[in-house]
């Protein structure tokens, strides 16, 4: 009886922390819905908005590489085949994944899930998780978060035609 006793108060310690908490409650929501992985379609969305490039290529941040890799300081990246820029895209879209899969606190499609990755993965983690588009998500609004991928279509304070395009991908996939 005391084993029981004790197993019954570590229950109820836990139900507590994770009803009465935050930290606790995103926990449980994260427990709620399952880690999601990405899709072959969302991979085919950042390869054509990113493009191919076996040398690198000067970007607003720096030079990239492959679909868009960020070539990072000691990385020696002249020339790379298929095969290895798809590697990089592999491992780079790795960090998107897992900052979607920790920072949304709502269930996601698949869909929604490969939109917000390629989103991720061109504006990065950073812009992301102080974004209105996350926020809007987590409180539930899929609609006014689907509405925030139109604004992201600058770089260096210029509206590119291939952001438009792109963000205009992504809320089509968002809301498909």
């Amino acid at each position: 009886m005391n084993a029981q006793r004790v197993i019954l108060a570590g229950l109820f310690g836990v139900l507590v922390y994770l009803t009465l908490t935050k930290s606790g409650r995103d926990l449980a929501a994260k427990i709620g819905t399952s880690i999601m992985e990405f899709s072959a379609q969302g991979y085919d969305v950042i390869k054509r908005f990113e493009g191919f490039s076996p040398s690198p290529y000067r970007d607003a941040q720096g030079w990239s590489i492959g679909y868009g890799h960020f070539i990072l300081p000691g990385e020696n990246l002249s020339w790379i085949d298929q095969a290895q820029a798809d590697e990089l895209l592999r491992k780079d879209a790795a960090i998107a994944v897992s900052a979607v899969n920790q920072m949304v606190k709502v269930p996601l499609s698949q869909n929604q899930f490969d939109a917000l990755v390629s989103f991720v993965y061109n504006v990065g983690t950073g812009a992301f998780g102080s974004s209105t588009l996350l926020r809007l998500l987590n409180a539930g609004d899929y609609s006014g978060a689907a509405s925030q991928f139109d604004r992201w279509n600058k770089s260096q304070n210029q509206v590119l035609t291939a952001l438009v395009e792109r963000r205009a991908k992504e809320r089509e996939l968002f809301t498909a």
